[in-house]
């Protein structure tokens, strides 16, 4: 998902360029009904939340007992014998429904992203160039083009697929599904060299790309070339956007709740090849200068013997879908235009919507991952607000108590400057977003992966560090996934930025 300028065109034919509405200020409003969906999450858990304190005072108090102790605490019992036998029975209950409500732990073992061969880069000068070539694109559509790349926030070493670089272009189901393998292959390829997994012990495989649906599928492409076993539950995400990554980390997360001791992959990636515009709609234009090629593939397991290998626990995945609302559905929409070319339309209203689906989002997650100090003050402020209708500045939470790490999806300057901004970020917490976007450009639903391997690669991530990966995309939908660092986190071999880290983080002139 990126930002949407609005486009007019002056007396000269000129086309200019206005910056859109910007994100809404979603914490000065909040919707009583996501606080309460918020502590509804945290009731689910309470059980479990008590139980742990109160087994952990019962063993601490027991190691602390002497044999005189343990004398006289046999002979009460043996006149207490009611209450020995109630006490047991409560014992054994809340036991067994806490063994039976806990989930499973899942961990993530190690992830990789898929980094493009040198020869598929597109610098501005060429991708300008290759679109007038073309013959598709108006003077002024041309005009637009450029200034969305000056103002884009990407650098001159993103990737765009091999058929792009044709002149003309050669967009056809066997390049797209040429594209789909070499990002797909290239990211397994390197996640099972690095963890030494066999593709047999894969028992879930879950792939997402939202514009790009074959027959046979993308994970049965997959399955096809690793050989996986011939029970693996398989799934495909199709036209859920970019934010589908979290969505399909959820899902092998509920299917690692009812299958025990097995492995999942999640590989998310976006096709580019058959879902160029080749229009002059401006609002269709803008994901030819935004998206670029990239994929990325994620180990998960729920087996106890992984977490000393493991980099990261999941802690929590809150989902956002605003779907029922006919504006915040269309307004990341594919469709044809006037001369029957099929792009995908970004909406005028795109970022007033993408700030209401995101305060819905940190609304829920918020009684989750805050320090109960921040809870009380957010919630006394809005209580006080709600009930006596007082002018009462609301108090915007800190995340930053909460998260070490932020990993906001790269669709584009706009949305990461506001995020920065509403949230009360600081430039550091955000750099890896914007050295995302500038080195790899907007990858769809696997950016936040490249994020989270920048960190990894700075050599931020401490073991106990808390990670917020948060991303948009269309439907409308805002999702976030919590993970945290079981260990101090070195980057993994071949990691997108390994030869380019110390470049970064770079100065952006825009």
């Amino acid at each position: 998902m990126g930002s949407n300028p609005r486009t007019t065109s002056n007396g000269d034919g000129d086309v200019l360029i206005h910056q859109n509405r910007r994100l809404p200020d979603f914490l000065q409003s909040v919707n009583l009904k996501y606080v309460k969906l918020g502590y509804h999450y945290l009731m689910t858990h309470l059980l479990t939340l008590c139980l742990i304190p109160l087994m952990s005072v019962i063993i601490i108090q027991a190691y602390q007992m002497n044999p005189d102790d343990v004398h006289q605490l046999w002979v009460h019992l043996q006149y207490n014998l009611v209450s020995v036998i109630i006490c047991s029975a409560v014992l054994v209950f809340g036991s067994t429904v806490y063994i039976m409500t806990r989930p499973r732990s899942v961990y993530l073992v190690d992830y990789s992203c898929y980094r493009p061969p040198y020869g598929l880069q597109v610098k501005f000068r060429q991708f300008m160039e290759h679109s007038k070539l073309t013959g598709d694109f108006d003077e002024s559509s041309l005009e637009f083009q450029r200034k969305i790349l000056e103002r884009s926030g990407l650098g001159e070493e993103t990737y765009v697929p091999e058929a792009m670089h044709f002149i003309p272009p050669r967009p056809s189901m066997a390049a797209a599904r040429e594209e789909a393998e070499q990002v797909m292959f290239g990211a397994l390829d390197n996640l099972f060299a690095n963890t030494n997994i066999k593709p047999k012990d894969i028992g879930i495989l879950v792939v997402n790309c939202s514009l790009f649906n074959p027959t046979p599928s993308l994970s049965a492409m997959i399955v096809n070339k690793y050989k996986l076993r011939g029970n693996i539950r398989s799934f495909n995400l199709g036209g859920m956007g970019c934010s589908a990554g979290d969505i399909a980390i959820d899902l092998a997360k509920d299917m690692l709740q009812v299958h025990r001791n097995t492995y999942a992959v999640v590989v998310s990636t976006e096709n580019i090849t058959q879902n160029w515009y080749f229009g002059n709609k401006k609002s269709m234009l803008i994901p030819n200068c935004l998206f670029r090629v990239g994929g990325s593939a994620i180990l998960l397991s729920n087996k106890a013997s992984v977490r000393r290998i493991a980099k990261y626990k999941l802690v929590h995945v809150v989902r956002t879908h605003k779907g029922a609302d006919d504006k915040a559905f269309r307004c990341v929409y594919q469709e044809q235009d006037e001369a029957g070319k099929i792009g995908v339309s970004l909406s005028k209203e795109l970022m007033a919507i993408a700030g209401g689906a995101l305060k819905t989002n940190i609304t829920t997650l918020g009684p989750l991952v805050l320090p109960l100090r921040e809870q009380l003050l957010f919630f006394a402020t809005l209580v006080v607000k709600k009930l006596f209708n007082a002018k009462v500045k609301p108090y915007i939470p800190d995340f930053k108590l909460a998260f070490e790490h932020f990993c906001i999806h790269a669709g584009g300057r706009a949305v990461i400057d506001e995020l920065e901004k509403n949230l009360q970020l600081l430039p550091l917490h955000v750099e890896a977003s914007r050295m995302t976007l500038h080195r790899f450009g907007n990858t769809s639903s696997s950016s936040i992966w490249y994020e989270l391997a920048y960190t990894e690669a700075k050599g931020r991530m401490r073991k106990g560090n808390r990670v917020w990966q948060i991303a948009f995309g269309s439907g409308f939908k805002c999702n976030s996934a919590v993970w945290q660092a079981l260990r101090n986190v070195k980057p993994s071999p071949k990691s997108p930025w390994e030869d380019c880290i110390d470049r970064y983080p770079v100065e952006i002139v825009l």
